[in-house]
């Protein structure tokens, strides 16, 4: 007998029966469709009308910052977990893939695998104390290991130590050894592919019940539990998910400069770039870490070009300006001012 205020789930209920069948969320409009295939088709079209190396650089970098903002996004944005340690996920993944070529010439390819399921084994390690631990304690506790990663690298000489590694240059093999040095378009599709498989990834989470579980624990992690949800098991499913898509991420960027060290890939600056990038697009949605990484990208190539050097703390002043401007006037991040721009309110 269902206990009172609750609806007894009897086979023959019509509308329990329909309620279940209804989607989670709303599927895309007729307009949002086009839209996409208008984007895919630019982007598709892209190097073959701007030719230039440093025009596909940018949008190069693009994809792999956006891939590593889509997979804070899954763990902060939809579960709620915010993490300042991601960097730790893409030092895996890059040093995985370099580590193995260049010492046992296997594949960056195979190497890149193994970063993934690396990173989802320190993923599960970390999460199994750190998620006993809520809201800034949880993003103390990610810095603090984001720290003690690097300082391991820069102290492991097995893997390079501070110097970290070098990349054999590879000719006649391009697509074993993950090296195309005649084109950039190679890694700019590839690239494009695993940027889109991780946004088909987040679109089937969060239609997905998965992806319901999230956002339960996001809004009242007490709540879901008290209704039954595995809250330490969906919040590691979160970090594990990632993790990977962080760790593919870290992978691409090594084959792409082919040299790597701790102070390139593992850097608290890094992880807090993506939490500016995500923030500033708008977290919790599938194309706010896309449309910030656009924006944040540039802007630190611009501030690069102006101010010399790295940009110094200039780039990070602008970040923070800006990251207030729209905090105050689109609490949603500018997927909030594109929505306002269409004239409609519903979430990407």
């Amino acid at each position: 007998m269902a206990a009172p205020g609750f609806l007894s789930e009897t086979p023959d209920d019509p509308e329990l029966a329909a309620a279940r069948a209804e989607p989670l969320r709303a599927p895309p409009s007729r307009g949002q469709w086009i839209l996409g295939a208008v984007i895919g088709v630019c982007l598709l079209a892209y190097p073959l009308v701007f030719d230039q190396p440093y025009q596909q650089h940018v949008l190069i970098m693009i994809f792999i910052y956006a891939l590593m903002a889509q997979g804070w996004n899954v763990l902060a944005g939809y579960c709620g977990q915010i993490s300042l340690g991601q960097a730790v996920f893409f030092g895996i993944g890059a040093y995985s893939a370099a580590f193995l070529f260049s010492n046992f010439q296997i594949s960056p390819w195979l190497g890149m695998a193994v970063g993934v399921v690396v990173s989802m084994v320190v993923a599960l390690l970390i999460g199994i104390p750190t998620f006993r631990l809520k809201g800034h304690y949880f993003a103390i506790a990610t810095l603090v290991i984001g720290e003690i990663a690097q300082t391991v690298f820069i102290n492991w000489e097995y893997v390079g130590g501070a110097t970290g590694i070098w990349i054999p240059i590879e000719w006649d093999a391009p697509w074993f050894a993950f090296q195309f040095h005649d084109s950039k378009l190679p890694y700019y599709y590839i690239g494009l592919g695993f940027l889109a498989l991780a946004c088909l990834c987040v679109y089937w989470l969060e239609r997905s019940r998965t992806g319901l579980y999230f956002r339960a624990i996001r809004e009242e992690p007490e709540a879901a539990s008290s209704l039954g949800t595995d809250v330490t098991r969906y919040k590691l499913i979160a970090i594990m998910v990632s993790a990977a898509f962080t760790s593919v991420a870290g992978s691409l960027f090594t084959q792409y400069i082919l040299v790597i060290d701790p102070e390139t890939v593992f850097p608290l600056i890094l992880s807090i770039l993506v939490v500016l990038m995500t923030m500033m697009g708008g977290v919790g949605t599938l194309w706010g870490p896309i449309i910030g990484t656009a924006v944040l990208f540039p802007l630190s190539e611009m501030t690069r070009i102006y101010f010399g050097g790295s940009g110094g703390a200039e780039d990070l002043m602008i970040y923070g300006a800006l990251i207030l401007l729209i905090s105050v006037f689109y609490p949603r991040g500018l997927i909030g001012l594109v929505h306002k721009v269409m004239g409609r309110g519903s979430h990407a």
